[in-house]
């Protein structure tokens, strides 16, 4: 089976520069011209990957990006906002919604095959490992389900963006290890670090920790390093203190 793309964007000359190459590199191409129409498109043929304007006509790129991320069954897709704006705050702000990747306009048409190689292939290695590895963590009142991308905080449910998902897990597989922000921009957004600002560590560790609820104070920060997944030592068992003076036996 083809890996199937959605792109969505309402400017059609773009729409088919972008269908015609990903056809090219042997891609199932599926197109939206609008934000009301992603809903129906994703759910009538869930897609590998997402190609998504963040200026549409009718609803913002960040909204849909949110909804999408919110939806257990849509969290996962990996999503490449493309967009003509390129301030620090945009760019932020997408992270932030939960895109794995912000491509300015106008691209590289090349370029962009490669980074949705490039994501492509990510997500197939961590759909493999998660295949290998289904293994529930249990840490403390949060555990995580790798295979399924599910984490639950007090055996309730909660709904992490894909990247989110992502930053605990790093956290989780070393507990108590103190993680620096090039060590999670490495193995988090790996290809495309550099283009990452620490900033956005920062943002997404914090709406990570808004999540996780009762649990929000496992994730640390430690200033001046980075983050750490604190679990609780049990304290060791006092002993017990010698009584003072001559014991007397009766």
């Amino acid at each position: 089976m083809k890996t199937r793309i959605l792109v969505v964007d309402d400017e059609k000359d773009l729409v088919n520069l972008l269908r015609y190459n990903l056809e090219k590199e042997g891609f199932e191409v599926d197109c939206a011209y609008n934000g009301s129409s992603v809903h129906a498109n994703v759910h009538a043929a869930l897609p590998d990957l997402i190609i998504l304007d963040l200026m549409l006509p009718d609803r913002s790129g960040y909204d849909i990006c949110r909804d999408l991320k919110a939806d257990p069954s849509t969290r996962s897709i990996p999503i490449i906002m493309l967009t003509a704006r390129s301030s620090e705050y945009n760019r932020v702000t997408g992270f932030e919604c939960g895109v794995e990747d912000y491509v300015i306009k106008p691209f590289s048409p090349r370029e962009l095959m490669l980074r949705v190689k490039a994501i492509l292939g990510r997500t197939a290695e961590q759909r493999e490992r998660g295949q290998n590895d289904s293994k529930q963590l249990d840490l403390g009142r949060l555990s995580i389900v790798p295979d399924e991308y599910r984490v639950l905080v007090d055996a309730q449910e909660v709904s992490l963006t894909h990247t989110e998902f992502k930053i605990l897990m790093a956290l989780a597989t070393q507990p108590n290890r103190v993680k620096t922000r090039e060590q999670l921009l490495q193995e988090v957004w790996q290809d495309e670090a550099e283009t990452v600002l620490d900033r956005t560590v920062d943002a997404q560790v914090k709406r990570l920790r808004a999540k996780l609820n009762e649990a929000r104070d496992m994730v640390e920060t430690v200033r001046g390093l980075g983050y750490r997944l604190r679990l609780e030592v049990p304290a060791p068992l006092k002993k017990s203190t010698p009584l003072s003076g001559p014991v007397s036996s009766h």
